[in-house]
């Protein structure tokens, strides 16, 4: 995570978290016109469009007060939704059981990308089983990580 996210991360988590959400996490990436702060929240009752505009409401006065962003930006509020990213150590142990695609920051036996069954954490380490074969990745190696989306087949 670079220092502009963690920044960004500890201006906006305590006011999402004042709202009664949970902060899942957020990108920041681009450039200039371009630039765009995407901030994830959830919460048990699920996330509703008057959600996310009362959060963006808020994050914007603090934006305007703080002024962490020298460059214009676009903010968008969201849920993860079902493919969504993994952050946080918590979000790996939520989601053992699922499938999960990883990318890594440097290629481990000649692959970034690995897609796999999510079995857990271990310490730091988050267990992936891809076919046979179970992989031990730390924490701080993962570039990007979601939850693959599993389609049910409608019955007939």
């Amino acid at each position: 995570m670079s220092s502009k996210d963690k920044l960004l991360e500890q201006l906006i988590e305590p006011v999402v978290q004042s709202l009664g959400f949970e902060f899942w996490g957020l990108e920041f990436s681009g450039r200039g016109q371009h630039t765009l702060l995407r901030i994830y929240i959830e919460s048990e009752q699920g996330i509703t469009v008057e959600n996310c505009a009362q959060v963006s409401r808020q994050i914007s006065a603090l934006m305007d007060v703080e002024d962490p962003i020298e460059s214009e930006y676009n903010l968008e509020v969201s849920s993860p939704g079902m493919d969504r990213p993994l952050y946080k150590l918590d979000h790996y142990q939520r989601f053992a059981g699922h499938q999960v695609q990883l990318k890594l920051r440097l290629a481990y036996e000649g692959q970034r990308k690995f897609t796999g069954l999510l079995k857990g954490v271990e310490e730091d380490e988050i267990i992936l089983q891809v076919d046979e074969d179970e992989y031990c990745f730390p924490f701080e190696t993962i570039d990007q990580a979601r939850v693959k989306p599993v389609l049910e087949k409608p019955n007939k």
